[in-house]
């Protein structure tokens, strides 16, 4: 029998009906009990995703075109099965708790700032029921009140996975646009939001994208960091 254990990160009404068990400890309740999370939040350290190395500032000085980057954890043990969880299985109540990991990783700014989430191939959402970047990125933004503006949308549909890095820089190059709505701020941050850097081919085409668009302040936001490049 599961351990049944305090926890705060309800999403859903029907939760209280229906209760997740945690996806680390089994414990009844929600989908990851506030202890799991805690764990998670004590190991999180930044790092460069490009070089790998240790990046507590969230400015790598080895890499100076990439913008202040901050990652979640690496997408191994606990949190990359909540990722799995989150993305292949569609269980949506992994937002909130992703959304707190990603929040506990990011400085205060002080300026202006908005959360630009990455647009989710539309297969995808139609399969999951829901956008899984734009719900954390509207659960993000509960945390920090750091407005959702959805700047970008995707020219093409194209599918990554399995795909070799020069393939996904290649298809990155032409999958996303700046909306028609989009206007920029020259005095506010952007914090790109994504869920997995593994080449990081589509965050850096949308970094791209928003510079040219006149955008003078950007920040990475990662939910996880895959080793594999």
């Amino acid at each position: 029998m599961p351990n049944i254990v305090k926890n705060t990160t309800f999403t859903n009404p029907l939760d209280l009906l229906a209760p997740h068990s945690c996806r680390g400890c089994d414990a009844l309740g929600s989908a990851l009990c506030d202890r799991c999370k805690k764990y998670i939040l004590t190991h999180q350290h930044n790092l460069c995703p490009h070089c790998k190395a240790d990046n507590p500032t969230g400015d790598c000085p080895a890499c100076p075109d990439l913008p202040p980057t901050f990652i979640g954890g690496e997408r191994s043990g606990l949190l990359g099965d909540i990722i799995h969880d989150y993305k292949y299985h569609s269980i949506r109540a992994l937002a909130y708790p992703l959304a707190e990991i990603m929040a506990h990783a990011l400085p205060t700014f002080q300026q202006p700032t908005y959360i630009v989430p990455l647009p989710t191939i539309s297969s995808h959402i139609r399969t999951r029921g829901f956008d899984h970047t734009l719900l954390v990125a509207r659960r993000l933004s509960k945390l920090t009140s750091y407005p959702v503006r959805s700047l970008l949308i995707r020219a093409k549909n194209t599918v990554q996975v399995g795909a070799t890095s020069t393939t996904r820089r290649k298809q990155a190059s032409t999958a996303y646009q700046l909306s028609p709505k989009c206007l920029i701020d020259q005095e506010a941050i952007y914090i790109l939001l994504d869920d997995v850097w593994t080449t990081g081919a589509s965050i850096r085409a949308c970094q791209k994208l928003l510079e040219k668009a006149g955008a003078t302040h950007l920040a990475l936001a990662l939910l996880s960091l895959s080793r594999i490049n």
